[in-house]
């Protein structure tokens, strides 16, 4: 079987890559696909093949105005899909409207695969927000030309059923849980080791509608928090990104601001899915923004806080029954809502968080490899 994966990868974004990451390991362990028989369509092809070592192609040809790129999209797209037996729209919130390429995109790929005379199969992905009329549109018929629909949570599919989607839909769990684990959480009598990941809430450099009053707010919230875990808890921070260099920079902002920089560290590198499982795996608690952070933290087997910076973490932490430890990110430094609370909430109930951590792990692996049935596997 010769297969196409259609995604937001080769954006150095390391939440995405996890998805791909997993997506790979099932299909060539479950589904016993050879490497050579996959493609992805990928926003920098040269990325994708250095890390993962199969054949990639440009996700989007950009060719000056918008028509001419979506007619050199659909042209040099349908050469490839030609060839493919199965094509997966795979992982992410690629159903959503946040940003005005997305719905458009992912939906004119789909169905040039259909009319290639590939089986479409939308796996996996999370959907919200859609709040347009021109999203709606779009990712509605990308649901109607696919022959299944998978949601990575009963959010995602409930806000399809209420835009009026039709079509059967199934909720499997991200694919991003099949990154293979060398060594998952050991479990600790206390919390001492803090690893923390934030994303550039609202920043001229990277929001789509910046705010520097908001983003200055989330860093002195996110400073503060920290500087009283440190002093009251004694707890050693490590700062680590899935999104690369952006975060880096974010979490250099948050260190900045902080009085206890010294018992900071500050990952710079780069970090492949398997080495983001395995730092989480190496503290004892992840205080997470973005979401696959969490999602691979969980993985690990290591007990997570939740910053809800969108909608998709707070549904992530109440998928697995979390949400006394979900944070609204307008809520950091609250009494009864914001980290520090959270936080002496894990350390009242630590060694059952950690037991049922390690049991929610377990179930999501096995949940999102069963997500393989609906592709055919």
């Amino acid at each position: 079987m010769k297969v196409g994966i259609i995604g937001n990868y080769g954006h150095n974004n390391n939440g995405d890559e996890a998805i791909l990451s997993g997506l790979l390991h099932q299909l060539t362990s479950t589904g016993q696909v050879e490497k050579e028989d996959i493609v992805v369509f990928s926003n920098d092809p040269s990325n994708t093949k250095a890390r993962y070592g199969i054949a990639s192609f440009p996700l989007l040809y950009k060719e000056g105005s918008v028509l001419k790129s979506g007619v050199k999209t659909v042209k040099e797209s349908r050469k490839i899909m030609k060839q493919l037996d199965l094509l997966i729209i795979g992982g992410g919130g690629l159903l959503m409207d946040m940003y005005k390429r997305d719905a458009p995109l992912y939906s004119v790929l789909g169905l040039t695969g259909k009319l290639s005379g590939c089986r479409v199969a939308v796996h996996g992905v999370g959907a919200g927000p859609i709040t347009t009329t021109t999203g709606k549109f779009f990712i509605k018929r990308l649901l109607q030309a696919a022959s299944s629909v998978a949601v990575r949570d009963e959010k995602s599919k409930q806000l399809l059923k209420e835009i009026g989607v039709q079509k059967s839909v199934e909720v499997i769990y991200d694919p991003a849980f099949s990154v293979p684990v060398k060594e998952p959480h050991q479990r600790t009598s206390s919390i001492q080791k803090v690893g923390v990941t934030a994303v550039p809430y609202f920043s001229q450099q990277y929001w789509p509608t910046p705010n520097i009053e908001k983003y200055e707010g989330y860093l002195n919230g996110m400073a503060a928090s920290l500087d009283r875990l440190i002093t009251e808890k004694g707890v050693e921070v490590t700062f680590f990104s899935t999104k690369y260099p952006e975060d880096v920079q974010v979490t250099k902002d948050i260190a900045a601001k902080m009085h206890q920089q010294k018992h900071c560290r500050i990952i710079e590198d780069n970090l492949p899915p398997e080495d983001i499982v395995n730092t989480a795996s190496t503290q004892d608690l992840i205080i997470g923004t973005r979401l696959h952070s969490l999602i691979l933290s969980v993985n690990a087997q290591t007990p997570v806080i939740g910053v809800e910076y969108h909608k998709k973490v707070k549904d992530f932490m109440s998928e697995i029954e979390k949400e006394p430890y979900s944070v609204p990110i307008d809520k950091l430094q609250d009494k009864e809502h914001g980290i520090f609370h959270a936080f002496e909430q894990a350390e009242h109930k630590w060694l059952e968080l950690q037991e049922n951590t390690t049991a929610v792990s377990s179930k999501l692996k096995q949940k999102a490899a069963e997500g393989m049935k609906l592709l055919g596997f």
